[in-house]
């Protein structure tokens, strides 16, 4: 049953305070500042959620000084749903804001039957960012993401297809998403003798999960392209969720794709060991998790997903608090490492 009431509410008028606390940060040497904690789309968002929760989520960062919203064509479920639901936010209440948020999408996974619609075609990834921008009621998104490899495409007809994109005024830059580090620098490669603004990758990193420090980091680095975080929670390891159990309700418990029982029984005196260094320092888990990704150099910003405003309010308490002595992070490293 779809639980989707599009019915108005009162006028939005952003808070006039947004930017007073929120960190911007450079990603890479671009032009672009992004806030140090992001909101991602992926959950929250689709035909099944209610979009008044959405709406008031949506709102709340914003007046947090949350200038980046982070979609892909087929968040939902179903796939698209998060898109055009947030198309129908955006004519109620961001309209007037347009230049003040920075948008992106991608297209990368599944998203239509047939063989046009998945991985990295030239085909697909100009279908993809026109059906996007028409259920996100855009002209165009700030960046655009190829949102994995494609190892049957060759990489140069995806990164053409993504110049083009921008060449057509779709997008203004360009990302990757999961991508490893020799692909990277492939990437980054192609995109820069396209004169193309290639400037972000977006990682799966969290305490409990370090692969990008495994030499793309450095590729971050050299290449001068932001990083932005996604995961950062481990899908709900890094709380209290289930520091006491597996809660019958949560991921976990259902098998989740990417939670199951297994893995959290095998990371259970983690995340209580953890949980104690963050009592110490006067944080949730949570906001311990995102402090120590933003204490990363080459960490641009955390993308955060968000079930109420409550959530997002708590989590972003960590900006108070991203300094870490040389003992904890010792200690985080043996927990993690």
């Amino acid at each position: 049953m779809i639980i989707n009431d599009k019915s108005n509410i009162e006028t939005y008028k952003a808070s006039p305070e947004r930017y007073k606390t929120m960190k911007y940060n450079r990603s890479g040497n671009s032009g672009v500042l992004l806030p140090s904690i992001s909101l991602g789309l992926w959950h929250n968002f689709g035909f099944v959620d209610h979009l008044e929760t959405s709406r008031s989520i949506l709102r709340c960062a914003f007046d947090l000084g949350i200038t980046h919203f982070d979609l892909a064509n087929n968040y939902g479920p179903p796939y698209g749903s998060a898109e055009e639901n947030f198309g129908i936010l955006f004519n109620k209440d961001f309209k007037n804001y347009r230049d003040e948020l920075f948008l992106s999408t991608k297209a990368g996974y599944d998203m239509w039957p047939g063989p046009y619609g998945n991985w990295g075609s030239r085909k697909y990834l100009i279908a993809s960012i026109d059906q996007s921008l028409k259920r996100m009621k855009q002209e165009y998104v700030d960046v655009f993401y190829h949102h994995r490899p494609d190892p049957n495409t060759p990489l140069e007809e995806t990164m053409i297809a993504l110049a083009d994109i921008v060449r057509q005024g779709k997008a203004l830059y360009v990302g990757i998403s999961n991508y490893k580090p020799k692909e990277t620098v492939e990437a980054s490669k192609l995109l820069k003798a396209l004169k193309v603004p290639f400037i972000i990758h977006q990682a799966r990193y969290s305490i409990l999960d370090r692969w990008v420090e495994d030499g793309l980091i450095e590729v971050i680095d050299k290449e001068q392209i932001g990083c932005i975080a996604f995961s950062p929670l481990a899908q709900g390891l890094l709380t209290d969720k289930y520091l006491k159990g597996i809660p019958s309700h949560s991921r976990a418990a259902k098998d989740h794709t990417y939670l199951d029982v297994e893995h959290v029984s095998n990371n259970l005196q983690k995340i209580k060991t953890l949980n104690k260094i963050a009592e110490k320092r006067g944080q949730k888990l949570s906001q311990m998790a995102i402090s120590w990704l933003l204490s990363q150099p080459k960490v641009t910003s955390v993308l955060l997903g968000a079930s109420s405003p409550e959530q997002l309010k708590e989590n972003i308490l960590a900006l108070n608090n991203v300094e870490f002595s040389r003992e904890e992070l010792t200690q985080i490293n043996s927990i993690s490492l």
